[in-house]
């Protein structure tokens, strides 16, 4: 139950603590047309500097509605789309404003666009035509749609990304951890058993039990360890053992015993407490410290 209910709030806290980190970055409803206008500026500097223009001025770049702003020049300035699209994204990027965005080059004597691109989330889904074909000198005012109003740090910034892989690999891990510390069960306490210093043997269900965790036994591993838990502290005989387990129910294998010792050992590894010691041409013992 506390390892379950530790799944559950780590990878929350971890994405409130992303989010929180991003939020420090996204921008507010109420500063979004500011951050707007000023990254349209820095774009409209660059234009004219691509220009050889250092002295006329981006006139103020006014919002159209919602999610429309235009900027427009004091003279007249020739456009490369390829120089447009690069700073655009430079600009709006270095701001954190979002995507989708739809940029129209309008001619200010018949209003019509000249030159525009979209731009989306996913890279391979951008529409930018006519790259290479720069528009003659002219007076143009350009236009900026934002498709969707999204300030969330969640498409501006690797925090998202960041959070939902930290969380997956808690996820993961505990699910590793989990695993690795064996299966939580619910005993009942009505079943006989054996204890086996801090286990309990239960011979019925074939498996092992410490601080509720089980561990599964095969039926020879099981007929072999009520023999030794009968005796513990005290040395079997080996042929005693071949004799009850194998001799009276089947062929005895050579070695098929220090097979299923060895079995035996490795389910007691972790625990010094237990040792199965070979005496050697007599047998074995469990022993219990």
């Amino acid at each position: 139950m506390k390892l379950k209910l530790i799944s559950i709030i780590i990878p929350i806290l971890a994405i409130a603590a992303f989010v929180w980190l991003g939020s420090r970055d996204a921008k507010s409803p109420d500063n979004f047309s500011e951050v707007v206008k000023v990254a349209l500026r820095d774009t409209g500097n660059k234009l004219l500097l691509a220009n050889k223009d250092s002295t006329s001025l981006v006139l103020p770049v006014k919002k159209i509605s919602e999610n429309r702003y235009e900027m427009a020049f004091q003279k007249a300035l020739a456009i490369s789309p390829d120089s447009l699209v690069v700073f655009v994204k430079q600009s709006l990027k270095t701001a954190k404003l979002p995507k989708p965005y739809i940029v129209e080059v309008i001619n200010c004597l018949n209003e019509e666009v000249s030159y525009s691109f979209e731009i989306t989330a996913f890279a391979e889904n951008n529409i930018i035509p006519c790259l290479g074909r720069s528009l003659p000198a002219d007076c143009y005012t350009i236009h900026i749609v934002f498709l969707e109003k999204r300030l969330s740090f969640l498409y501006n910034s690797p925090y998202f990304l960041l959070s939902l892989t930290f969380s997956i690999l808690i996820f993961f891990w505990l699910i590793y951890v989990k695993r690795s510390s064996g299966k939580v069960i619910e005993v009942d306490k009505h079943l006989s058993y054996t204890e086996i210093g801090p286990y309990k043997f239960y011979k019925d269900q074939n498996k092992l039990i410490k601080e509720r965790t089980e561990i599964k036994l095969s039926v020879k591993e099981c007929e072999l360890m009520a023999m030794l838990s009968a005796n513990q502290n005290q040395v079997v005989k080996r042929e005693v053992l071949v004799k009850e387990i194998w001799e009276d129910n089947g062929v005895y294998v050579d070695r098929s015993l220090d097979t299923f010792i060895s079995k035996l050992r490795k389910k007691f590894k972790d625990d010094p407490s237990i040792n199965i010691i070979n005496i050697h041409g007599v047998g074995y013992k469990l022993e219990v410290v």
